[in-house]
């Protein structure tokens, strides 16, 4: 099924979308998209009901056809220090910050969203479904946060963060157990079942 290419015709929609938000490690990642009113593609869909090497294969495809995109981030010592919902936020915000274009109006997934941004915005829940925009974002942000844990798994390779991407695993938690937490984990995030005492 092809997802609607937006929500209002005749206007500059970006589609903004984040990964990571229940992760215990790691950055916070968002992306904003703009497409070309017209783009089609029935390829794209939600990331999360596409494989990894779908996801990677896509990527160049949507940096190719937009009009404008970017990728940004906000960091594990943010999500600590403001929460993980206004950091997701941020990383949003920073992403359409970055965009080339200045769009008219946001898609974002999610049921709310709060910004400096003076833009107008529309919350659609589960749009990663639903908008090609939001879910080309969706795909360049999980793919930039899974090889990013990727890279970081080969200085930290206790936790198994190469295929869970710092979620809570039990490969993941067992990994904290054993050795302690590190410095890429949310202090503010209950680490283990029990929250045992990590240092950090």
């Amino acid at each position: 099924m092809t997802l609607k290419p937006f929500l209002e015709a005749n206007r500059i929609e970006a589609g903004c979308d984040e990964v990571g938000r229940g992760c215990l490690a790691g950055p916070v990642v968002a992306a904003a998209v703009i497409l070309p009113p017209d783009y089609s593609n029935a390829w794209i869909n939600d990331s999360k009901k596409l494989g990894k090497k779908q996801r990677e294969d896509l990527i160049e495809e949507i940096k190719d056809k937009s009009l404008a995109w970017k990728v940004a981030e906000a960091s594990v010592e943010e999500i600590d220090k403001i929460n993980i919902l206004n950091a997701s936020f941020l990383a949003m915000t920073r992403a359409v910050q970055g965009l080339e274009i200045v769009p008219e109006h946001l898609l974002i997934d999610g049921n709310r969203f709060r910004s400096e941004l003076k833009i107008p915005f529309t919350c659609v829940i589960k749009g990663d479904g639903k908008y090609a925009n939001i879910a080309a974002a969706s795909i360049l942000a999980k793919v930039y946060r899974d090889q990013f844990m990727e890279k970081l798994a080969e200085e930290f390779p206790h936790y198994g963060w190469e295929k869970n991407a710092g979620y809570p695993t039990k490969i993941h938690r067992s990994g904290i157990e054993q050795h302690g937490g590190c410095l890429w984990h949310r202090k503010s995030f209950q680490l283990l079942p029990r929250q045992l005492k990590l240092e950090i």
